[in-house]
């Protein structure tokens, strides 16, 4: 489950995070072959995730941000059997473990804030040891190097990626890939 995304990223590095229905269409019609779904609800969701898929991408649903479905066991389990993303992105370390016990892929996103956001954000990457992890903001050579060099475990950059030079630099740094909403990085 996880060699396909992890090839998948690797030919094409840049992921489309998809924060707004209107720009569904621009990220299937787009070189990426992933998208992060930002959006979302639970009365089009199946149909976003099938629209995807038809086009032959992969789609990675953030959990915490889907309206109308509660954040535990049960929403995933119908997720999971029903509308059959590629995985989940989360930054509930109790669904990665669940995500993983169903054997979804499951990306951990953390935000890091500080000194503090980053040692807890290590810990439980060892602890729920998700299949990746996205960092934000994704601006932080150093930060993604330390993340990656700490736990070995595949991180994606995103948040405040601004131009091809932070893409180059999150990648230099060890990013594996970059999720952005912006367009215009899409066809890099």
């Amino acid at each position: 489950m996880g060699n396909k995304f992890y090839s998948k990223v690797q030919e094409s590095p840049v992921i489309a995070a998809v924060n707004h229905p209107e720009k569904l269409e621009p990220a299937i019609q787009s070189p990426c072959e992933i998208i992060f779904l930002m959006a979302g609800n639970i009365f089009n969701l199946k149909n976003i995730v099938d629209r995807v898929k038809q086009k032959n991408m992969y789609i990675y649903i953030h959990i915490d941000l889907m309206e109308g479905f509660s954040k535990d066991a049960t929403a995933l389990k119908y997720i999971h059997d029903n509308i059959q993303p590629d995985g989940i992105i989360t930054t509930k370390s109790n669904l990665i473990k669940i995500a993983k016990d169903m054997n979804m892929f499951a990306i951990q996103r953390l935000f890091i804030l500080d000194s503090l956001s980053l040692e807890t954000g290590i810990k439980s990457i060892h602890h729920t040891k998700p299949d990746a992890i996205e960092i934000l903001p994704g601006i932080m050579p150093k930060i993604i190097k330390t993340i990656h060099q700490e736990t070995r475990i595949p991180v994606i950059a995103g948040g405040l990626i601004q131009d091809k030079d932070d893409v180059i630099e999150s990648l230099k740094a060890g990013a594996m890939g970059i999720s952005t909403s912006k367009e215009e990085i899409w066809a890099l």
